[in-house]
C-alpha cells in the first residue's frame, strides 16, 4: 500500500537505529532531555492536526481525545524530562553491604536496554504510542514506533512530523499492515512493547521467544465491576456508564460486565437509563459527544456477540453503520455471548448474583482481569476483595479514573498482559538494573582463603556457614 514503509528498507531502519544505540549518542541525559521536550512540543504545536486524525480514525469526540490523550501525553514527556536525574542515578549500596564489602564501591547504575520496538494500537494511538516511547527515550534506548494500520490518518501523521522534531538516526516511525509488522517481528529486538490483545500478543511472545527479547504485553479483558449492597446505587450507575460510554468502551479498562445482588439489578437499570438520558438527552447516536466504532469490521463483530445473548436488552440497542448505541442487557448468565471475550464496545451486560461470595467465586472462574472496579465503602469488603483475587489494577468506587494517577504503575496480569508503565515504571521497563563493584587490590591478603591448594584450615573457616543461626519462625 503507498505510504507503507518498504519491506527492504526495514532491517536497514533496524541497523541504522543499532548503530546509533552503540555509539553512545543516546546516553548523555542533555540529549534524552531534548528528545523529550520535541515529542512534547511536536503534540502541543500539533495538537488540532493530531485531534483531527484521530477523529477520522475512531469519531471520537474531540473533548475525549484532549482529554485522554492531548494533555496527559504533553504533561509526561515534561515529567520524564524533568525527573532524568533521579531516575538514572546510580544506587550506592555501600551503606548496606557488610563491613568487608564496603571497599568495594557497590553500585547498581540504570543501563539503557538498547534498541527497541514499540508497536501501538490504534484506540488510542497517540498515548499508547508515545507513553512507551517517552520510557524508551528515558532509559537512553534507540526506538522503532509502529502504530497500528487501523488508525491511518493518525500514523500518517505521526510518521510527517516526528522527522521534523526527533533524531531520525535514533527513533524512527514504519508504516504498515501484516506484511511489514511480520518483517519487523523476524527482526532481533532488544526489547519489544507492544499493547493490543491476547490473540496478536501470544504471536508478538513468540516471535520475541525466538531471539530471546524480553517484552511487556499490555493486553486487556473482561474488566469487571462488582456493586455491594450498600453503595449509592445511583452514583455507581452513573460512574460506570462514564466509564463505558468512553470511546464507545473501545477501551482496555472499559467496565466489561457488571456483578450486583439480584434485588438490587433493576433499581441499578432504572439509574442507568437516568443518567444515559442525562448525558444523551437526543440519544447517543444524535450527539457530539459521543464516539463511533473504529471501522465497519469491529461493529459487526458486537452486532454478532449481542444477538446471541440470552440476556434482556433493556437500553439502547441500536447499531447501523459505524454507530452503536450504549447498549445495557440485563439478566446475562454463565456462558453467555456477553462473556466470552472481552466486548470492547459499548455493550454492558448485568451478571446478577446472590451476594459477595458468588461475585468472587464468578470472577475467579475467569481470567485475571486488567482491573476490577469494585463500589464499596466497606473496609471488610474491600479488604475480603483485595484478598481473594487477582488483577493488574484494583479501583474502588470508580471508573477509568485510575489513568490520572501518574505515580502508579499500570499493567496487567496473567490473560491481561505483564510488564508494569507510566512515567517512572516505563523508565524501568527500558532500562535495567546493571551492577558493579570494584575490588581493591589491597585487600588480596584477605582473599588468599579461596586459592588452591585448600587446606583443611581454609575449609573449616568456609565451613562456618553451615553454624549460622537460624531464628524462629
Amino acid at each position: 500500500m503507498t505510504g507503507y514503509t518498504s519491506l527492504e528498507d526495514i532491517p536497514k531502519i533496524r541497523e541504522e537505529l543499532r548503530t546509533t544505540f552503540r555509539s553512545g549518542v543516546t546516553k548523555p541525559l542533555a540529549y534524552r532531555r531534548h528528545q523529550l521536550l520535541q515529542v512534547a512540543r511536536m503534540v502541543q504545536e500539533n495538537a488540532e492536526v493530531f485531534v483531527d486524525a484521530i477523529v477520522a480514525d475512531v469519531g471520537r469526540p474531540r473533548h475525549e481525545v484532549y482529554f485522554t490523550e492531548i494533555g496527559p501525553t504533553i504533561e509526561r514527556f515534561i515529567i520524564c524530562a524533568n525527573k532524568l536525574e533521579e531516575w538514572t542515578a546510580p544506587e550506592d549500596f555501600e551503606g548496606v553491604v557488610p563491613d568487608w564489602q564496603k571497599s568495594w564501591k557497590p553500585k547498581v547504575y540504570k543501563a539503557a536496554k538498547g534498541n527497541v520496538l514499540i508497536i501501538a494500537p490504534w484506540n488510542y494511538p497517540l498515548i499508547l504510542s508515545l507513553q512507551p516511547l517517552y520510557g524508551a527515550i528515558s532509559a537512553g534506548c534507540t526506538a522503532v514506533l509502529k502504530p497500528s494500520e487501523i488508525s491511518a490518518n493518525y500514523a500518517a501523521t505521526l510518521a510527517r512530523l516526528a522527522p521534523k522534531y526527533l533524531d531520525q538516526s535514533a527513533y524512527r516511525v514504519v508504516l504498515g499492515g501484516v506484511s511489514e509488522i511480520t518483517r519487523v517481528l523476524e527482526l532481533q529486538w532488544d526489547y519489544i512493547f507492544y499493547t493490543g490483545n491476547g490473540k496478536i500478543g501470544r504471536i508478538i511472545a513468540a516471535a520475541a521467544a525466538k531471539h530471546l527479547t524480553p517484552a511487556t504485553l499490555e493486553l486487556g479483558g473482561k474488566s469487571p465491576v462488582f456493586i455491594d449492597d450498600e453503595f449509592d446505587v445511583d452514583l455507581a450507575a452513573k460512574r460506570v456508564l462514564w466509564g463505558k460510554i468512553n470511546n464507545a468502551g473501545q477501551i482496555c479498562v472499559a467496565p466489561d460486565y457488571v456483578l450486583i445482588s439480584k434485588h438490587r439489578q433493576d433499581a441499578f437499570v432504572q439509574a442507568l437509563k437516568k443518567h444515559y438520558a442525562e448525558f444523551y438527552p437526543d440519544g447517543a447516536l444524535k450527539s457530539d459527544s459521543y464516539g463511533r466504532i473504529v471501522n465497519e469490521t469491529h461493529h459487526a463483530r458486537l452486532v454478532n456477540v449481542l444477538k446471541g445473548t440470552k440476556g434482556t436488552i433493556v437500553v439502547g440497542g441500536k447499531a447501523e453503520g459505524r454507530e452503536f448505541e450504549p447498549t445495557v442487557v440485563k439478566d446475562v448468565k454463565s456462558g453467555d455471548s456477553l462473556l466470552d471475550e472481552e466486548i470492547f464496545g459499548p455493550i454492558l451486560p448485568i451478571v446478577p448474583v446472590e451476594n459477595l461470595t458468588e461475585a468472587i467465586n464468578f470472577l475467579n472462574e475467569r481470567d485475571h482481569p486488567l482491573v476490577i472496579y469494585a463500589f464499596s465503602t466497606n473496609e471488610q469488603t474491600q479488604q475480603f476483595i483485595r484478598e481473594n483475587t487477582t488483577s493488574g489494577g484494583l479501583v474502588f468506587n470508580d471508573t477509568f479514573q485510575q489513568l490520572a494517577v501518574n505515580e502508579l504503575p499500570f499493567g496487567g496480569v496473567g490473560e491481561s498482559g505483564y510488564g508494569r508503565q507510566v512515567l517512572r515504571y516505563s523508565f524501568d521497563l527500558f532500562s535495567y538494573g546493571r551492577s558493579s563493584v570494584e575490588i581493591p587490590t589491597a585487600i588480596e591478603p584477605m582473599l588468599a582463603i579461596r586459592y588452591p591448594p585448600y587446606t583443611k584450615e581454609h575449609t573449616d573457616i568456609m565451613s562456618a556457614s553451615v553454624k549460622l543461626k537460624i531464628p524462629e519462625a
